[in-house]
């Protein structure tokens, strides 16, 4: 056993919250995490695949750091908005 299991349980709830792609990768980051044993561990704890964990340690070394920078959250527009909040009088 790696975790405890209040922190299983949370784990467990946030990879049912995610994306398919996002599951393999949180599945893989946590089991290169805990090295030696950490593939079986994942693997039991969340319920994926061994292939699942191969798939998303393949995505990840495949990002570099083009690919990182290119994902935006917001859109161009939005990062350009100022605010400027009311003047007190």
């Amino acid at each position: 056993m790696f975790y405890s299991s209040s922190i299983e349980e949370e784990m467990k709830k946030f990879y049912n919250s995610l994306s398919e792609k996002d599951k393999r990768r949180y599945a893989a980051i946590e089991a290169q995490k805990l090295g030696w044993g950490g593939i079986s561990y994942i693997i039991k704890l969340l319920g994926c695949t061994r292939n699942t964990i191969v798939r998303g340690i393949k995505e990840l070394k495949e990002l570099d750091e083009q690919t990182i920078n290119d994902v935006r959250i917001r859109k161009k527009e939005e990062e350009e908005k100022v605010f400027f909040p009311p003047k007190l009088e």
